[in-house]
């Protein structure tokens, strides 16, 4: 994968008892590349199952939910899914 999530664009929005929403500016990135598992990975410390991800991308925006962080190849690969 050759695009990743900029620590530095991710803003929190609001936190609340364990629950933080995000903002994430995805600069080059499309909403497809920023739903690809592992685009997250390197803000798995940073990241909770169950916050929100609001992103601004190229071709618009979406609210994602961090649907899993799991122990991948001595990290943590982090997954999201489109919030409906």
């Amino acid at each position: 994968m050759s695009l990743r999530v900029t620590i530095r664009s991710m803003s929190v929005l609001a936190y609340a008892q364990g629950f933080t929403l995000w903002h994430y500016k995805a600069g080059a990135a499309s909403l497809t590349d920023t739903m690809a598992v592992g685009f997250f990975d390197t803000a798995s410390d940073m990241l909770a199952v169950g916050d929100m991800v609001l992103v601004s991308a190229t071709d618009g925006g979406r609210m994602l939910i961090v649907s899993a962080i799991d122990a991948a190849q001595g990290g943590r690969r982090v997954s999201v899914a489109s919030f409906s």
